[in-house]
């Protein structure tokens, strides 16, 4: 499933019981729900707690803000208001926990392809952990406690990014949008809510969080994605076999190797046809895993964050086309 899927995430929201929600809360409340939880992980047994780094997000550069933002380990609202707000974050990125976003803690758990079981595993401790030393506002009959009503019960969020050029070139991925639904599930951009997919890259994720456990939501989450990667393959096998689809797959491919300006939009147009290429085996000379990094470093305020420097449109355009040229060979 690598082919179509790219990576997986399950995110958890928690409050603590004796603090508003983070909308409420003041100055010294945010201070204090940071200093808790800081020490909630510093002071736990686990050996989570020693791969964990502290950022205050009131003294983060701009820019690395939102390279944050597109890497997705944070969400944008995050970084809108840096007042009051800390991240613990993991030395490879895989997990992160967010102070007093929405709620006073969202932990999330990244993990390569299709991983969901594992990924919520690792959640679940890191979970554990903070129980161990905070009381988590929680209900019998509603479960934890959220600040938005659609996030109570378990405030479980697992979702998938995918990669579905087949089915969008078919105009298949809004009619599978509306029975999706149905079914308690959501296909947006790879930026979540509100952002338009690019690079054919899907996010699909749950949204019932209530009334269903985790273990159920993760079952429900993986028998559908199965399902849309057994469609995604069936219309690549159609797509591959035109002689236009291969020419495109082609030029995608030296645009990308030999470009010295490109655009954001239009390398991720040409990476997501190069990818198609490697996965239907037209391409032999290129792994997904290079295509996969290069669709988050050739993001603009990552690429400024790499090159340690402000970058203006036109050097980041000319910087991307470098990245590239060099990841591709």
């Amino acid at each position: 499933m690598s082919k179509v899927v790219i990576s997986t995430r399950v995110r958890l929201a928690r409050n603590l019981k004796n603090y508003p929600f983070p909308c409420r809360l003041s100055q010294q409340g945010r201070e204090e729900v940071i200093e808790k939880v800081r020490s909630a992980v510093k002071n736990s047994n686990s050996v989570l707690a020693d791969d964990f780094s502290f950022i205050k997000m009131s003294e983060v550069d701009p820019r690395r803000a939102v390279s944050l933002v597109e890497k997705r380990l944070v969400s944008p609202e995050f970084i809108s208001d840096s007042a009051g707000r800390a991240l613990l974050l993991s030395s490879d990125e895989s997990l992160s926990v967010m102070i007093n976003e929405e709620d006073h803690i969202r932990l999330q758990v990244i993990t390569k392809g299709l991983s969901l079981d594992e990924a919520y595993d690792t959640a679940d401790k890191l979970d554990t952990l903070l129980d161990e030393n905070l009381d988590f506002a929680f209900d019998e009959k509603l479960g934890y406690l959220t600040q938005c009503p659609t996030n109570l019960g378990t405030g479980m969020r697992a979702s998938v990014m995918l990669h579905l050029p087949a089915l969008e070139k078919s105009r298949a991925v809004s009619r599978i949008a509306g029975n999706l639904s149905k079914l308690g599930l959501t296909i947006r951009g790879a930026h979540g809510e509100g952002t338009e997919p690019k690079g054919a890259l899907y996010q699909l994720s749950n949204q019932v969080t209530l009334g269903i456990s985790e273990q159920a939501a993760i079952e429900n989450l993986k028998n559908i994605t199965a399902q849309l990667v057994a469609q995604e393959e069936q219309a690549r096998e159609r797509l591959c076999r035109s002689d236009d689809v291969q020419d495109t797959v082609a030029r995608s491919l030296g645009l990308l190797r030999y470009a010295r300006v490109i655009s954001h939009d239009e390398a991720l147009t040409l990476l997501s046809n190069v990818r198609l290429g490697v996965v239907s085996g037209q391409i032999t000379d290129v792994d997904t895993e290079v295509i996969d990094e290069l669709m988050t470093d050739v993001e603009p305020a990552t690429l400024s964050v790499n090159a340690g420097k402000n970058l203006s449109p036109h050097e980041r355009d000319v910087e991307r086309a470098k990245l590239i040229r060099e990841k591709l060979g």
